[in-house]
């Protein structure tokens, strides 16, 4: 795109897209939502034939026909839109493809394979890849599980960028139509971009998608905050609307003046941004004034610096507050000249100067560097492949590192997603960006493994400083090293900021003990077993092991019993996942087919009075491929339907599960009558969940829990929410023997002062 292209594109951006997006972020109508994808694709790729992305739509929404999203609208509403986020960020037709088709595999009938024939591998990959990363599950508090979805995700970012490109574009629009979901799930769903996606938009630099999660995060996870930011800023909208166009008229002058030419608009920072100013600077919004940001563009970067003297030359600029992200880029890519003013009126505005070219970058990230051949190779262009050397760097990792915890550090710590940078020089002008209190170790170990192995000492700014001398930003540091070190010392794990540097000590230390931390291993295992009365060589058969190298990522059996050796595993872990790989060879696998055909041929025959372990009953089938349903948690007493999941056997629903009345004509073949045994409620216990709804008080929680004390019933999780008008949303999920007793429960729980409400989860 050429400098006039992108001049044109931005100056139809700032005003009309913002337009478009409201306007068709409303719609319920199918063909003008498609009608808007093709002209968001037309904008930047008008030769393109379209056949297929049409073909892509009609194959979705015939498969997707009888379905509806939470709101009541067609669900292939949802698909077209995630289509024209991706098609905003210019991605290649493939990826607006499978963004269009990103759900029929899991969602519907229809086969990878068949994906396979009529658009070929690659987007039968992308779709694959995106199906993986939504069945990872975020909400459990555990870390090992967190870490393990966190090694995938980066694995299938490793294999095809798209891949999570075309995810983000799925959670944005999640988001952005949140308000249809319980407040139970609002949470979770916010609490989870927070934490994952948000940030991982802000690492590949699409800050055109960070900032509406960021915001609808706020949404949901601080209403009332977000509410009163809104009002607050709507009141003052005049008046910081005449400030904004007094500086950008202001400043237009002197650049045509000084015959730089630009494009100068204005605009508030984003709610999120704001509220974080306020928590981190304890100010209220009154107290916060630099909340404008006055974006200038022009057309190389000699203009910018040439723009930045005339605005210091305007306006008197505040110590300190001046960034240069152009010379010291941020790992993101983002460059830009920020400097923060004081206006004619004594109020603070924030500046940003940069290119067309440094402006796309800042908006769509990694998306406006990583191109496709139109072959559909999905290779991406060597020379742009060093922007994901940070990605490379944590897939080194995973195979580097066991411990759990120190992933997720690596993670949260070395590239950015929580913290600051600082920026320092080698002795030959090379920029390194360390998280914030990085120190020499940290510094060294960025070099090379080999310099921090064998560092004695460090020089920053020319004089001596000690090992745990705290870096800042532009100091020049000159690492001293000697031949005769012995290398690392465990004191430096503690003094190392980042994970970086304390992952490579750490495997200085266990390369230098590998043989007795493999012995020693093989006793924690053998001893293991025999306290646990296990036979362990009925568990080592190569496909077992071969499991189990692959779930922690090491190479072999010696680096396995190395790493239980030097406590990076407990050798629980590994026998147990072990017994788990046993147990699935040893089970009965019973397929799609199978289970279809069994019924088939019993359509006439009443269920088989066998013995069930689940308590339930299935048309004869045995118990194996029998599990209780999450979504509506039955209990004895409730009548009940078996549907036939792929690949994973019957699961049982309550009828008045919204998912079971809902089930598109297609999918009711796979519904099939179940019943309860006589003896379910005496020999087992069941999962379930209610919501109660109370007018707040003191007292409210005590008086529930003792209702559960009671009956000695034992709370398995509950979380509550306030609304603003003062009513509690309490849900609680424990178990129960059957209908009866979660009804006599829930009575008992209406007599409770400020009940107005109790019901079941059904979906």
């Amino acid at each position: 795109m050429t400098t006039d292209e992108m001049k044109k594109h931005y100056e139809e951006a700032v005003v009309a897209d913002e337009q478009h997006l409201e306007r068709f972020q409303s719609t319920n109508d199918p063909e003008a939502l498609y009608a808007e994808l093709v002209r968001c694709i037309k904008k930047y790729h008008p030769s393109g034939d379209l056949t297929l992305v049409r073909r892509a739509y009609e194959i979705a929404r015939d498969f997707h026909k009888d379905q509806k999203r939470k709101s009541g609208e067609p669900y292939i509403i949802h698909p077209l839109h995630v289509a024209i986020i991706l098609a905003n960020l210019e991605l290649d037709k493939e990826s607006i493809i499978a963004g269009i088709l990103h759900d029929v595999v899991e969602d519907t009938v229809m086969t990878l394979e068949e994906l396979k024939d009529i658009f070929g591998e690659e987007v039968a990959l992308l779709v694959d890849g995106v199906t993986k990363l939504t069945q990872l599950s975020w909400s459990k508090d555990k870390m090992e599980l967190q870490a393990e979805n966190l090694r995938k995700m980066f694995m299938a970012m490793a294999k095809d960028i798209r891949v999570i490109l075309i995810k983000l574009s799925d959670r944005l629009h999640n988001m952005r139509t949140l308000e249809y979901m319980t407040e139970a799930k609002q949470i979770e769903k916010a609490t989870e971009t927070m934490d994952i996606y948000a940030p991982l938009a802000d690492r590949l630099g699409i800050s055109k998608i960070k900032i509406e999660l960021d915001d609808l995060c706020l949404k949901y996870l601080e209403p009332i905050v977000y509410e009163e930011l809104q009002e607050n800023l709507n009141i003052r909208k005049e008046s910081r609307e005449a400030f904004v166009e007094e500086i950008v008229s202001e400043v237009k002058s002197h650049m045509v003046d000084a015959e730089v030419q630009c494009q100068v608009y204005g605009r508030v920072k984003h709610l999120f941004s704001i509220f974080r100013k306020m928590v981190n600077q304890g100010k209220t919004l009154d107290e916060i004034y630099d909340i404008f940001a006055i974006r200038i563009l022009v057309d190389s970067v000699k203009d910018c610096y040439a723009a930045l003297g005339i605005i210091h030359e305007m306006y008197k600029p505040i110590p300190g507050r001046f960034k240069d992200y152009i010379a010291m880029p941020k790992p993101n890519m983002y460059q830009s000249l920020h400097t923060t003013l004081i206006g004619n009126h004594g109020l603070p505005f924030e500046i940003q100067i940069r290119t067309y070219d440094m402006h796309r970058t800042a908006e769509y990230g990694i998306a406006a560097h990583w191109k496709y051949k139109e072959s559909g190779s999905g290779t991406g262009l060597n020379k742009e492949e060093e922007k994901l050397s940070w990605l490379r760097q944590i897939l080194e990792w995973q195979q580097d590192t066991s411990d759990n915890g120190e992933f997720l550090d690596a993670v949260k710590a070395d590239f950015n997603i929580f913290s600051e940078s600082v920026y320092c020089f080698t002795p030959t002008g090379d920029v390194k960006s360390l998280p914030n209190g990085s120190t020499p170790i940290d510094f060294a170990y960025s070099i090379h493994s080999a310099v921090g192995n064998k560092m004695v000492g460090a020089r920053v700014n020319g004089k001596l400083v000690t090992i745990d001398y705290k870096l800042q930003n532009g100091d020049r540091i000159e690492i001293i090293t000697s031949q005769n070190s012995n290398g690392p010392s465990r004191d430096w794990l503690k003094i190392a900021k980042s994970a970086q540097a304390r992952n490579k000590i750490n495997a200085w230390f266990k390369s230098q003990n590998k043989e007795s931390n493999m012995l020693k291993g093989k006793e924690l295992i053998d001893k293991y077993c025999k306290t646990k009365g296990i036979v362990f060589p009925d568990l080592n058969k190569p496909d077992i092991v071969e499991k189990v190298l692959q779930k922690y990522g090491f190479r072999d059996w010696e680096s396995l019993l190395a790493a239980v050796g030097h406590g990076g595993l407990k050798e629980g872990q590994i026998i147990n996942k072990m017994i788990e790989e046993r147990e699935k060879q040893l089970k009965e696998e019973i397929t799609d087919e199978e289970v279809l055909t069994t019924l088939s041929s019993q359509v006439t025959t009443p269920p088989t009075q066998i013995k069930s372990k689940s308590g339930i009953v299935v048309r004869g089938l045995d118990d194996l491929a029998v599990r209780l349903s999450k979504c509506c948690s039955p209990v004895p007493g409730d009548e009940i339907v078996g549907f036939v999941t792929r690949g994973r056997g019957i699961t049982i629903h309550r009828t008045d599960c919204i998912n079971v009345m809902n089930l598109p004509d297609i999918e009711r073949a796979r519904v099939i009558d179940a019943e309860w045994q006589a003896s379910a409620e005496k020999d087992h216990v069941y999962s379930t969940e209610i919501t109660m709804y109370a007018n707040n008080r003191v007292g409210l929680l005590v008086d529930i829990s003792k209702v559960f004390t009671e009956r000695q019933i034992d709370i398995k999780a509950m979380s509550t929410r306030i609304s603003k008008q003062g009513v509690a949303s309490i849900s609680m999920s424990f178990e129960t023997r059957n209908r009866e007793a979660l009804k006599a429960l829930m009575e008992k729980l209406g007599q409770i002062e400020g009940m107005i409400d109790i019901e079941r989860t059904s979906g």
